[in-house]
């Protein structure tokens, strides 16, 4: 990747909006296990909207795992963590169920305000389609949003903020250790099945590795699929 000024701003737009939208994700776990029994989360300082208490528990994949996949791909791969009370989570499966669908619910809201601003922009001829696609280019401004001087920066930030937590939400929601969807397939389950789904997955901890293969080999054509629909909706 070429470094220049539009790359520099390119990946700081990213950056933040990478921070701000993984902080909601796990902010909202936090939130979630802490109205449902569990103040693990809430002592550590995750029910939290600043990024920092995120930042100190993850930095690696927080900050140098986002700035490396922008270099190499031009867009933002990350991940955080909110800390949890195994007891409570194996006593309560369920609620560890909702619990682990809070985060990827909260990229869902992002994602679904971010295109409720761009089709607003879109119909109100204040933007128009970018014909490349790009994830940080969307849209590109028109008229007086255009002429205003913040125009460009806005579009992005929305772009960027619609198709990561698109791409957040869904792939999230794959069913594989240690995504969440591995935890939200317990809502399916009779409780004792849970518990002993839970036990398995604490005690073969290479299953998350093998998990985090799958996704990572079988996760990609969905998530590009689920960007076209995403993107093909938007504009329809």
């Amino acid at each position: 990747m070429e470094i220049n000024a539009d790359t520099l701003l390119t990946g700081l737009l990213w950056f933040l909006v990478f921070c701000f939208s993984t902080t909601c994700h796990e902010a909202a776990h936090a939130w979630a296990a802490l109205r449902l029994g569990d103040s693990t989360a809430y002592q550590a300082g995750q029910v939290s909207l600043s990024p920092l208490p995120h930042i100190r528990r993850e930095p690696f994949g927080m900050v140098f795992m986002p700035i490396l996949s922008f270099l190499l791909s031009g867009w933002m791969l990350g991940w955080a963590s909110a800390p949890y009370d195994p007891i409570w989570s194996h006593t309560y499966p369920r609620r560890s169920a909702w619990m682990s669908l809070a985060g990827p619910a909260a990229n869902f809201v992002l994602m679904l305000f971010a295109g409720l601003v761009i089709r607003l922009l879109y119909t109100a001829g204040l933007a128009t389609l970018q014909p490349s696609h790009s994830l940080a280019h969307l849209i590109v401004a028109n008229g007086a949003l255009a002429a205003s001087g913040f125009g460009t920066g806005l579009m992005a930030i929305l772009s960027i903020l619609f198709t990561l937590n698109l791409l957040l939400f869904v792939f999230n929601l794959l069913p594989v250790p240690p995504l969440d969807g591995s935890g939200a397939v317990m809502l399916l389950m009779p409780e004792s099945a849970a518990r002993r789904y839970q036990e398995v997955l604490f005690t073969q901890p290479f299953l998350a590795m093998a998990g985090l293969v799958l996704a990572w080999k079988f996760g990609g054509p969905l998530l590009t699929r689920a960007l076209l629909l995403g993107i093909t909706l938007l504009f329809a």
